[in-house]
């Protein structure tokens, strides 16, 4: 396989590089979702905890799809992408969980969500470390898995607090990862050949 890379001219990192930015499409959409998630949150303050469950389960499941499929998606390099296949395995884990136990009281809602949000942006920081020398503005990446690591550590922290904060707090995080997903999959646009 060395042998391929020399052969290519490619290192690893313009490979994984090449691979995100191939599948940038992919990022819009969980950016997208992630932004609808927000708005839904914010839409329906009275919202029922079955309801919240069932909105987080979807926003996690297809998350953690899109993530596995950006994973697959970028190509046959040798670039591990395993960060993305942890990102996505867990989304998935988190939406299903949240599925096969609709009656889960709100601390331990809170407490799976801020432990999924915590991981979750430390696989992002990570990612976004690797692709570090390959773009610029990679700060959108790395600021989206530090606003996930400070939601989930803030969740877990303060779990007393209110359902209707707990829902703007979500919401509020949504929007804002989401907004920051797309312009992260606009500028792997600009590297997509």
């Amino acid at each position: 396989m060395a042998t391929d890379i020399k052969a290519t001219g490619m290192t690893p990192q313009p490979m994984l590089l090449h691979g995100l930015a191939k599948n940038w499409w992919l990022l819009l959409l969980r950016g997208i979702a992630a932004i609808i998630f927000g708005i839904l949150a914010f839409a329906w303050p009275g919202i029922t905890l079955l309801s919240l469950v069932i909105l987080y389960g979807a926003y996690a499941l297809v998350d953690g799809v899109l993530s596995i499929a950006a994973a697959i998606g970028g190509g046959g390099g040798t670039t591990p992408r395993w960060w993305l296949i942890v990102v996505g395995l867990l989304g998935i884990a988190a939406g299903l969980l949240t599925f096969f136990w609709p009656q889960i009281t709100a601390l331990v809602l809170l407490m799976f969500i801020g432990a999924w949000a915590l991981i979750h942006g430390v696989f992002e920081i990570i990612g976004a470390i690797r692709l570090r020398k390959e773009i610029d503005n990679e700060w959108m990446l790395i600021l989206s898995g530090a606003l996930s690591v400070v939601f989930g550590a803030a969740m877990l922290i303060m779990p007393g607090a209110g359902a209707l904060a707990l829902i703007w707090v979500i919401g509020a995080y949504a929007i804002i990862f989401g907004i920051l997903f797309i312009g992260f999959a606009f500028r792997l646009k600009k590297h997509a050949t």
